[in-house]
């Protein structure tokens, strides 16, 4: 059976791999809650895959839908800009695809009280005072 739709968790990207461990965790959770959706992991530099290329994968699979994640805290310029281009550019190349974008991560349902609770939980091995 076909996907009906397909996410990318793009984010900046880093020189340093290690930097993308949270991009794959991000994945893999959304792949176990569920493996019907396929999920790719894309960067707008310094790494791949680029936002065409884990495009292009979703459009092989066969999905008629791409919504794409910004993994960026805040709507700055990559985002309102650069993501923008891109999906502008997707557009064009792929006129058969519906493409929507999320919300950056601060403006989910949900995200700011979680960090909140998270910030605010007493930590299991707290350090000693200064």
């Amino acid at each position: 059976m076909t996907p009906r739709r397909g996410i990318v968790l793009f984010a900046h990207g880093s020189r340093d791999p290690q930097w993308a461990r949270p991009m794959d965790g991000l994945a893999q959770a959304l792949r176990m809650r569920d493996p019907a959706t396929p999920v790719e992991i894309a960067f707008l530099e310094l790494m791949p895959p680029t936002l065409p290329e884990a495009i292009a994968v979703l459009a092989g699979r066969g999905v008629a839908e791409v919504i794409v994640l910004p993994v960026f805290w805040a709507a700055g310029a990559h985002v309102t800009r650069d993501l923008a281009r891109l999906l502008d550019e997707a557009r064009a190349a792929y006129p058969a695809l519906r493409f929507a974008s999320l919300p950056v991560l601060s403006e989910l349902p949900g995200v700011l009280d979680a960090v909140a609770e998270a910030a605010l939980r007493p930590a299991a091995d707290p350090a000693p005072p200064a």
